[in-house]
């Protein structure tokens, strides 16, 4: 029997870094997926946040 590999697809979580700086309460976070092999590094996408009212920049938190 052959061994599962791990798979390159994995779940990541984005968080709103203007709303943190704000110190505002409360949190805006996405969840999604990015391929480990395509994008080694953190991901950075633009994100609507509904408590700030406005799109702002979401960084990988870990």
């Amino acid at each position: 029997m052959a061994k599962k590999s791990k798979g390159n697809r994995i779940q990541i979580i984005l968080e709103c870094t203007e709303h943190k700086a704000s110190g505002m309460p409360g949190t805006s976070r996405y969840v999604t997926q990015k391929n480990r092999k395509n994008t080694p590094d953190r991901l950075e996408l633009k994100k609507y946040n509904p408590i700030l009212k406005k799109v702002t920049v979401h960084k990988e938190i870990k």
